[in-house]
């Protein structure tokens, strides 16, 4: 029987991605099932078992590079892809945190469009991700780059038509709009740290071109 292959980097970043993905779904879970705060109880468990499993993923990066003189990609690199993909699922479950605290009695017309756009961003990273480690040969990481930006375009969209019922039609309730700005603004660094993240991925291609 062959030995088992040591787990690397890009392993690592394959399953910090796929938290991320696991993440936004529960996210639009949390939407989907909304009664009150308290219905978020169960799964907002699950989504900080999610943000402790990629903290365990960040942790084991560190440690390979305390050791490693080699490395696959350029030290920074590697600190900045882990680190911005921990950033997005602690931003993904702040987001879960934001409906059990806030104790919203009806849930936002747009809040399941957003999450939506969040899960397929960070499906998008997953895929790229998959494929990193050929980044000097594969054809298709430059698309799904290009697409998560696009997801975040939709999203600043997004985000300015829902800011801008918030100020107007939605107005009246002052206590509402405080709390889905804050939600909605939450919502959108996740799509931001996932564009921020491509970026990264994006110019690791540029130098090693």
């Amino acid at each position: 029987m062959g030995k088992k292959r040591k787990a690397d980097y890009f392993d690592l970043f394959e399953k910090q991605t796929e938290a991320a993905v696991a993440e936004a779904q529960l996210l639009i879970e949390v939407i989907d099932s909304y009664t009150s705060g308290k219905s978020v109880r169960a799964l907002m468990e699950r989504a900080h078992a999610l943000e402790n499993e990629s903290d365990e993923y960040s942790h084991a990066v560190y440690k390979m590079l305390s050791h490693d003189f080699i490395t696959p990609i350029e030290r920074e690199d590697i600190i900045a892809l882990t680190q911005n993909l921990d950033n997005l699922i602690d931003f993904i479950e702040d987001v879960v945190l934001c409906f059990y605290m806030y104790r919203a009695s009806d849930m936002h017309e747009h809040a399941r469009e957003f999450a939506v756009l969040i899960k397929k961003s960070c499906k998008t990273l997953d895929k790229a991700m998959k494929d990193f480690r050929n980044f000097k040969k594969s054809k298709a990481i430059r698309q799904l780059i290009i697409d998560v930006n696009a997801y975040e375009e939709e999203a600043d969209r997004l985000y300015l038509k829902v800011n801008r019922s918030l100020y107007g039609k939605e107005r009246d309730d002052a206590l509402r709009v405080v709390m889905w700005l804050r939600i909605f603004d939450r919502m959108e660094k996740c799509v931001d740290t996932s564009e921020h993240i491509a970026d990264t991925m994006g110019g690791i291609l540029l130098k090693n071109a």
